[in-house]
């Protein structure tokens, strides 16, 4: 296996690699990306999943709403929010393995991430299954 070598004749060193060139770093920010994608579909779903709010003036009119949850939207969102958890952890996991440069940061989204991920799925569990 050949090593890239710098002008003196010496393999490079990967600390002093840029972020954006190591290979790992960009699958981290990839994985990131799509954890946070999915959230934005698992709010989408939500949307579809929660019953609906009827007003004083549908009542009156007759009008028909859904006031329960959609089983098949709700077991959706489960799914997506535990794969955007899974997701997020991974994440984590890759990033403390990964950061060892002294200007390396321990990126504060990902903590946001799992937060938001694991309070709605504890939220979902007690409210809707």
């Amino acid at each position: 296996m050949r090593t890239k070598n710098n002008e003196e004749g010496r393999p490079l060193d990967r600390r002093h690699k840029p972020k954006y060139k190591d290979g790992l770093y960009r699958l981290i920010i990839i994985i990131n990306s799509l954890a946070w994608g999915i959230l934005v579909a698992a709010l989408i779903t939500f949307h579809f999943a929660r019953p609906e709010f009827v007003s004083g003036v549908q009542e009156y009119w007759g009008l028909e709403a859904s006031t329960g949850w959609s089983r098949e939207h709700v077991t959706r969102l489960f799914t997506l929010l535990q794969l955007c958890l899974g997701l997020s952890l991974v994440t984590m996991l890759l990033r403390a393995r990964r950061t060892r440069r002294r200007n390396d940061y321990y990126g504060i989204n990902l903590f946001i991430l799992v937060g938001i991920s694991a309070v709605s799925l504890f939220t979902l569990y007690i409210n809707v299954m």
